[in-house]
């Protein structure tokens, strides 16, 4: 599958309101088409065509680092309340809190679950959306390039590595903590129940947040995955294990390489 369709399908899979979020490769593509067929780049006289296209770059990445840096920042409030929540929740309705019941320590602690794992799986698509709108950008530079015969890629993915929504450092950790907040929420002993009820709710909203994330960590694997077009440009490959529960609990279509 050639890029520009796996972000199109990577964009009908993600939340309705991010969708205007993602790099307008389609519209990139179109105008890398239009400048290495326009006379000044064939005379070799490209300079004004190229400052053109690098200002729409840069608008681009203006759109992903507002983006990018606005949810970080709400990640960061939920990440706290939800904390505090899991905090009062115990102290108040768990075995040895202030007014202990357990009908209702089981049905806060429900929600919470609910809430945590959805929580976790808006971050993975955080990191996913980082993550393809990275790769579109250098593949469309590699575009670039080519077919123009400048050296723009290098120098612009440098800047790009320098930008808040390639650094996903603060987002996966955020990540690691919450995965380690649903261990403690889902004791090793509920984990079969909890398997269960993650797959009535996916049966149940089959386009829920959960199969959201595992449509971004499919994506994920497949475009960080190692191939003979893996270059200093390419994010470095990331594996699941066949046996993931994730791949287990949806059913996908098996990931489709990418075609430069």
């Amino acid at each position: 599958m050639k890029f520009g369709k796996r972000l199109k399908h990577q964009m009908q899979e993600t939340l309705p309101s991010w969708r205007d979020k993602f790099l307008s490769y389609k519209d990139l593509k179109k105008l890398v088409r239009l400048i290495s067929s326009a006379p000044a780049v064939l005379n070799g006289k490209s300079g004004k065509a190229e400052a053109e296209f690098v200002y729409l770059l840069n608008n681009e990445i203006d759109k992903f680092n507002a983006f990018f840096m606005e949810q970080e920042e709400d990640f960061i409030i939920r990440n706290k309340e939800l904390q505090h929540r899991i905090k009062k929740v115990t102290d108040t309705w768990g075995p040895n809190g202030s007014h202990a019941s357990k009908t209702i320590y089981e049905d806060e602690v429900g929600k919470l679950r609910k809430d945590i794992v959805d929580f976790h799986g808006e971050m993975v698509l955080l990191v996913n959306y980082s993550n393809i709108n990275y790769t579109g950008l250098a593949k469309i530079l590699k575009k670039y390039d080519k077919r123009t015969g400048a050296l723009l890629r290098l120098p612009f993915i440098q800047k790009i590595l320098e930008q808040p929504f390639f650094t996903t450092d603060l987002i996966s950790k955020l990540v690691k903590e919450c995965e380690g907040t649903i261990d403690a929420v889902f004791p090793v002993e509920e984990e079969e129940e909890r398997k269960r009820e993650v797959k009535e709710a996916i049966t149940v909203a089959g386009e829920g947040i959960f199969r959201n994330t595992v449509a971004a960590l499919l994506t994920m694997q497949e475009i960080r995955k190692g191939s003979s077009t893996y270059s200093q440009y390419s994010l470095p490959p990331i594996n699941m294990p066949a046996d993931s529960d994730l791949i287990q609990l949806v059913q996908l279509n098996p990931p489709i390489a990418i075609i430069l």
